[in-house]
């Protein structure tokens, strides 16, 4: 979800829900701890030098379950990052804690509420390095031969 599209949701809450891939709520008293603006640089496998660039969203919550972050607040507090860090209208991406590590997620509105989408890796130059279709099929046929023949209770291991 482009920024734009969040702020334009935005205005048709007072508070604002957002739910976890797993269909769980984050909690009502979350805030916002910081937006930023991510540019990345890289090279990909294949050589091709490419840019990157987001808004980063980082949900945060506590034992202060008073907290509530208003939609007018936050809207206040995109505004002046706009400014500051001179964002354009870019993707959102959202971490979030979850159990033992940072999450970061992709971001949609269903109608009701902002949905943390989970991201994936992928390969960017799947022309320069692709596995042929026929290895890929092996390896997937002997990690099902493994899985399914080498677990503790099994003795062909």
């Amino acid at each position: 979800m482009r920024l734009s599209a969040f702020k334009t949701a935005l205005k048709s809450f007072t508070t604002i829900p957002f739910i976890l891939p797993n269909g769980k709520s984050i909690p009502p008293h979350y805030h916002v701890t910081e937006i930023g603006l991510v540019n990345k640089h890289f090279i990909d496998c294949g050589g091709t030098v490419r840019q990157e660039t987001i808004i980063n969203f980082q949900l945060w919550y506590n034992a202060d379950i008073n907290h509530r972050l208003s939609a007018q607040k936050l809207l206040s507090i995109i505004n002046l990052s706009e400014k500051a860090l001179a964002i354009e209208d870019a993707e959102i991406e959202v971490e979030y804690q979850t159990t033992g590590t940072i999450g970061k997620y992709g971001l949609e509105f269903n109608g009701d509420a902002f949905t943390l989408q989970n991201k994936k890796t992928a390969c960017l130059a799947l022309t320069e390095c692709i596995i042929p279709e026929t290895i890929q099929e092996s390896l997937t046929s002997l990690n099902t031969i493994a899985s399914s023949c080498c677990s503790p209770n099994k003795s062909c291991c």
